[in-house]
Parts: structure tokens; C-alpha cells; sequence
């Protein structure tokens, strides 16, 4: 016999978890249903680890860099080092405080995937759940291309990635996107040797050309090998670990492989033809409230394959699960929400609104007002005078897109994006104080160079001569 709740969720990860806690937070019944671990990829095989490894790089980058500190940099960071404590600070978070925030919620986790026995009712092993609404938060898993030979050779995924004992001593990426670019790094600066390839022509394909040369220029610098526009032809078995050959007879060998080849989604499990919700190999489909073909289901996040952030992910959760509760006449329209990204290599690069690319293809008439960190005396005294802060802007100050490349990316790039949101002109952002010296003055920069050239014009000028007349 099945028990009945007001909610039911499947997945907790950050979709999952944002559904869940509001839910038990405004009294509502709720199962929380999650496969594998608490968190769910982001947490545990995602964003978290990734960004701890990133950090431990960067901390023995900085300590060879300062020779008097180099050899106390090693004696702290031996190749076994990161992917313990990353361990035990997952640990710690998963059971310390993500399950303090669930602690109004029934777990039902570890036990095995859920799946429809008709479109209200779950079934986990031998339990039954009955829900009025149910939230499908699944995410999305790693794509493994057909390359010939891929499957017979060992290889990793974010999936096992932060399961490695130790720092191989050397490494071949495929993939240059975010996570196969951030590992690169990471690794290299851990003490791997580095070597990456892909399809595309330059690295980070989902952003503007001139972010994936500079970031090609940072990883030639520190020594990591890059091939892009590449097909691979095979990847075979060595004594030593594995070796990739590309079509033009390139070949590259490591102890370990990466397969950072994009993302792709397995609903299988759910048996979501007994609900019949509309789904394909791109995700399921939903509407501008996030709900399925079902209006009681939703599908937040990943599994709806549009924005695969676990930033996203979290919105959508929250405007889902805002759309179960108020009638349709004041819902919220996930698509009107811009989503910012940020890759957090370094220097890091972030993105919000269109693209150049975008914009050109479309013939948008714009004014790209660019502001460089080589140019700003903080940056060039602290070190990190590489990139800058660039926008793209109407000539009434509507912007239309901005990307930042450069330190303090990602937590710069939300002031752009709440500047797209919510209409506002780029005279805003002239007219903000912005703490000096820190790296966001670019911002403003970038906001006062857009005035200046409104006021290049022979006319501005006469009447700035005539008023001071």
C-alpha cells in the first residue's frame, strides 16, 4: 500500500533540493527520492570537487611560482593529497549540512532509482509513493562518443573522476567545453602532464572565439598541449596507460584519459511512458511553467535539457515548484530569466546574454565597449593583468549581452546579468559607485566608456563650449 504525499521529489541534486526544502519549509508532505548520494552530481562528482581540485592547483601553482615557498608547497600537496580532503569535505558537507536542510523531508535514498507505476505513484524497491505533484530533477549524465577502441580502455568521466587515489602523471582530455578545460588545469598544475583535444575550433565552444584563444594561450604557457578542430580516429591500450590517434596522425598518450565530451540523458528507469510524459534523447519536454505534457509533473533542471547549470538548475527548482502552488494567471515564465555562466579556469570566463557571434549573425547593430585588466593599475599591481571586461550595447544603452574574462569573473558577471533582466541602460552602471581598487571598477569602466562616446560628437562639444561660454 502506497503512502500519500503533497510532493514528491526525484533526484537531489540541486533542482531536487531547492523543490524539496521550500516544499517542507511551507508545511507540505515530502518524499525526497535520490539514487545514488545526497547532492547528487553536482555535490558529489561535479561542481564542489572540480572546484576544490581547482583551488589545490592553484595553490601549488602560486607556491612554485614563489620559489622560498615551493618546496613547502609540495610537502603539502603530495599526488594523494586533494582527492582525500576533497573526500572528507564532501563528507562533512553531505551529512553536516545538506541534511539539515532536508531535515523536514522523508529520504529515501541510496535504495535505488524511483520509478512510475502510473502518474501519481513511485515505486523505490518494495515502496510505494503517492504524490500530488511530482518533480523530476534525474540531471543528466556524461556522454561517451563512439570513438573505436574507446571501450575497451579504462577511462574517466566526472562520474569516477574524484575517485583517483592519486595525480596521474600524465593525462589526455577530449573535450575542450568547461569541464574538460577547468580538469586540464587543474591537473597540470597538480603535477600531470596535459594534453587536450576536440572538435571545435577553439576551446569553450558555447562562448566567443577571443575566450578559448586566451585560455589556449594561458594552458600553452603552462605547458599543456591543445589540438582543436581534431577528429579522433583511436584510442588504444598501452603498457603505460592509453594512447589517442587522431585523424591527421597526431598521437597522444597518458597514464589516464578524461572523456569530457558533453552531456546526454537516460530516462529509462522511470518508465515515463506509463505517465505519458513527452520526452526524447534531448529531454523532457516542457512548457514555459516547467510543467510536462502532465500539468501535475514538473521537470526542473537538466532533465529538461535547455540550461545545464547547476545554477539554473537550483531557478528552475524554485519557479517550479512557486508554479505548483499559485494559479496560472501570476506563474512564472522560466524562459524570461537570463542565465550567466562562468568557466572557472584562469582566468576564469563568464558570460551572460547573447553572444558576439550572436549578435553578428543576426545583424544587431551594437557598440562593444571593452575595458582591460592590463590597463587598470590594481590588476597590474596584484599580479593578474590578463583580459577584460567586455559588453555589448544598443546605442540608447540597452545592453545585449557582456562576457568577462579575467579575475573576479564569476562574481562580477551577476551585475550584468540583473542589468539585462531587468531592462536597465548601461548609464546605470556608470552611475554606481563601485568599491575601488577592486576588479569590478572594470565594470564601471566599461559603463563610463559608453558615455564618453556619446559625447565625441562635434555637437557635444559646441554646446560644452557655448554653456562654458
Amino acid at each position: 500500500m502506497s503512502e500519500t504525499y503533497d510532493v514528491a521529489v526525484i533526484g537531489l541534486g540541486p533542482a531536487g533540493m531547492a523543490v524539496s526544502a521550500m516544499a517542507a519549509h511551507m508545511g507540505l508532505k515530502v518524499v525526497g527520492i535520490e539514487k545514488r548520494a545526497l547532492g547528487g552530481e553536482c555535490m558529489n562528482t561535479g561542481c564542489i570537487p572540480s572546484k576544490a581540485l581547482l583551488r589545490m592547483g592553484d595553490v601549488r601553482h602560486l607556491l612554485a611560482r614563489a620559489a622560498d615557498y615551493a618546496l613547502e608547497g609540495e610537502a603539502h600537496l603530495t599526488p594523494t593529497a586533494p582527492f582525500a580532503q576533497i573526500a572528507e569535505h564532501l563528507t562533512y558537507i553531505r551529512d553536516k549540512k545538506t541534511t539539515a536542510m532536508l531535515d523536514k523531508v522523508e529520504l529515501v535514498v541510496g535504495q535505488g532509482g524511483a520509478q512510475f507505476v502510473d502518474a501519481h505513484t513511485l515505486a523505490v524497491g518494495d515502496g510505494r509513493f503517492r504524490a500530488k505533484k511530482v518533480f523530476i530533477c534525474t540531471g543528466s549524465l556524461p556522454a561517451v562518443p563512439p570513438i573505436p577502441g574507446l571501450d575497451a580502455v579504462p577511462y574517466l568521466t566526472n562520474d569516477n573522476l574524484f575517485q583517483l587515489e592519486r595525480v596521474p602523471e600524465s593525462l589526455v582530455v577530449l573535450g575542450g567545453g568547461a569541464i574538460g578545460c577547468e580538469m586540464a588545469q587543474a591537473f597540470r598544475r597538480l603535477g600531470s602532464q596535459v594534453s587536450v583535444v576536440h572538435m571545435d575550433a577553439h576551446l569553450l565552444p558555447h562562448g566567443d572565439p577571443d575566450a578559448g584563444e586566451l585560455i589556449e594561450k594561458r594552458f600553452t604557457a603552462e605547458g599543456i598541449r591543445v589540438l582543436n578542430g581534431r577528429k579522433i580516429q583511436s584510442i588504444a591500450k598501452t603498457g603505460g596507460g592509453v594512447a589517442v590517434v587522431t585523424e591527421a596522425g597526431e598521437r597522444l598518450e597518458g597514464v589516464a584519459l578524461l572523456v569530457a565530451a558533453g552531456r546526454r540523458f537516460d530516462f529509462s528507469e522511470l518508465q515515463l511512458d506509463r505517465t505519458g510524459v513527452v520526452h526524447g534523447p534531448k529531454g523532457i519536454a516542457v512548457n514555459r511553467y516547467l510543467q510536462t505534457s502532465q500539468k501535475h509533473i514538473f521537470a526542473p533542471g537538466d532533465a529538461n535539457g535547455t540550461f545545464l547549470f547547476s545554477h539554473a538548475a537550483m531557478h528552475q527548482g524554485m519557479l517550479a515548484f512557486m508554479n505548483s502552488l499559485v494559479p496560472g494567471p501570476i506563474k512564472f515564465n522560466w524562459r524570461k530569466y537570463v542565465v550567466p555562466w562562468t568557466v572557472f579556469t584562469d582566468p576564469p570566463v563568464a558570460h551572460v546574454g547573447m553572444l558576439e557571434r550572436d549578435l553578428k549573425e543576426r545583424r544587431i547593430r551594437y557598440e562593444a565597449i571593452e575595458s582591460r585588466y592590463e590597463d587598470y593599475g590594481a590588476a597590474i599591481a596584484e599580479g593578474i593583468a590578463v583580459g577584460s571586461v567586455k559588453a555589448y550595447v544598443s546605442k540608447t544603452g540597452r545592453v545585449y549581452g557582456a562576457r568577462i574574462i579575467g579575475e573576479g569573473a564569476g562574481e562580477m558577471i551577476g551585475e550584468w546579468g540583473l542589468l539585462i533582466q531587468k531592462r536597465l541602460r548601461i548609464h546605470n552602471i556608470a552611475f554606481l559607485q563601485h568599491a575601488f581598487p577592486s576588479m569590478s571598477f572594470l565594470t564601471k569602466r566599461v559603463g563610463e566608456g559608453w558615455l564618453m562616446n556619446r559625447t565625441r560628437g562635434a555637437g557635444m562639444r559646441r554646446m560644452a563650449r557655448w554653456l562654458y561660454r
